[in-house]
């Protein structure tokens, strides 16, 4: 019998024969063998994108969680790939280790985060799947595998980023660094000024990043720098009740565009400025209660400002209904294959769309101008592209995909979607 399945969104839906959650890698081997195919790995829903949409089988690694080991001198640790960011947080802090850096949502699986190349923010910071030192896997023949940097370093970089079908990730070994704090600064700027001092303003801390809010033409910078400062409070976060109040102005004043930005400007110009300094698991993370759908392109680094000056101009000119914040970071260059950050400095913009409204009109409008500037899509948001194209954005692009077919010669992992992604004639 069929069993429904959604993303977090609820965008991406399915009807697989079999959700599995194996309690185990000897489990988890038993249903790459036998189960109904094509397998897909569900780590927390967090993706937009169909990665775990299957008529087969979708498993779920929501029991293979939690600490394996860990090597205190090295700041290493190995975690089953099923372990929610924000249970490894407070593993990692048990043990006096510290992920360097983060985005701001932490309940996605460390599986799902390292196969879709999930990032924070910092031009000298990479993303997951960079500190990774070994993995474990499940081979589409139901054989486990392990590659390590010490034992072949192309097979870290081919599988770091594998959007679950290079096999199935039972654990991982991180390379982390002694836990330590974070003094964390939010303040608003306007968005010309942002624009114009991109770069000096991005490179100036540790961790930078910030937010346009549409038909403000306000920006929202938030700048991060380690401290050696005792804990402060962190502020009250009343995100949750900014959207509220952006959704009312939207749908209240639909017709009286000119009194909408106004009111939206006077209120963004009165956020308050914060300033506190906290432990590292005490600061990346957001709360995330209102469901949207996403888009994010992963551009070079110096065409950031330009591309979002467009994606500002097309919003507010033909997408009134929009509110979300717009999300912009930069990513440290790295070797992984399928990396979007490969080899090149990237910034980051991400839009978002109430899960409430149709996304895909705007989506598909923004989606140009992020490929003019040469984007990269994030894997695990919102996009169109086919093997085709990203073989002409990827120079190891056939090189991930031999290794792709050693590990499952007989397709077990691959979908009709990931079909398309990569290319495979089924």
């Amino acid at each position: 019998m069929a069993t429904a399945w959604s993303n977090w969104s609820g965008f991406v839906t399915a009807s697989p024969k079999l959700i599995a959650t194996p309690a185990d890698a000897g489990e988890l081997a038993e249903l790459v063998r036998s189960a109904p195919g094509p397998l897909r790995v569900a780590g927390a829903g967090h993706s937009f994108t169909p990665l775990v949409q299957s008529e087969g089988t979708i498993v779920s690694l929501e029991k293979i969680e939690g600490l394996v080991s860990h090597d205190a001198a090295n700041n290493r640790a190995r975690v089953r790939a099923g372990t929610k960011l924000g249970a490894l947080m407070r593993i990692l802090q048990d043990i006096g280790q510290g992920l360097p850096n983060m985005g701001d949502i932490d309940k996605q699986a460390i599986g799902g985060a390292l196969g879709t190349a999930t990032h924070g923010s910092g031009p000298t910071l990479g993303a997951y799947h960079t500190r990774l030192e070994a993995v474990q896997l499940i081979d589409g023949q139901g054989e486990l595998r392990e590659f390590s940097r010490a034992g072949g370093l192309d097979m870290i970089h081919a599988t770091g980023v594998a959007l679950g079908s290079f096999g199935v990730l039972t654990e991982v070994t991180m390379n982390n660094i002694a836990t330590y704090r974070l003094r964390r600064r939010k303040w608003v700027l306007p968005i010309g000024d942002m624009l114009k001092n991109f770069e000096t303003m991005m490179a100036a801390h540790r961790s930078a990043e910030f937010y346009y809010i549409p038909f403000s033409g306000y920006a929202q910078f938030i700048a991060s720098d380690l401290s050696d400062a005792a804990p402060t409070t962190r502020p009250t976060e009343d995100d949750e009740e900014g959207l509220a109040t952006l959704r009312k102005l939207r749908t209240a004043l639909r017709w009286l565009p000119s009194l909408r930005r106004a009111l939206i400007k006077g209120a963004v110009r009165k956020v308050p400025a914060e300033d506190y300094v906290q432990d590292w698991l005490n600061v990346y993370a957001s709360d995330r209660r209102t469901k949207f759908n996403e888009m994010e392109y992963h551009l070079p680094y110096e065409e950031g400002p330009k591309a979002l000056a467009e994606i500002i101009a097309l919003t507010e000119k033909h997408f009134p209904e929009v509110y979300f914040p717009m999300e912009v970071r930069s990513v440290a260059p790295d070797e992984f294959w399928l990396s979007p950050f490969y080899k090149r400095l990237t910034c980051s913009i991400a839009v978002h769309h109430d899960a409430a409204n149709d996304p895909l009109p705007f989506m598909r409008a923004a989606e140009p101008i992020f490929r003019k500037y040469g984007g990269r899509p994030h894997w695990g948001k919102m996009h169109n592209l086919k093997a085709a194209e990203f073989k002409k954005l990827y120079p190891r692009w056939d090189d991930a995909m031999a290794v792709r077919r050693d590990i499952d010669p007989q397709n077990r992992f691959v979908s009709p979607y990931m079909a398309d992604l990569f290319g495979i004639r089924q």
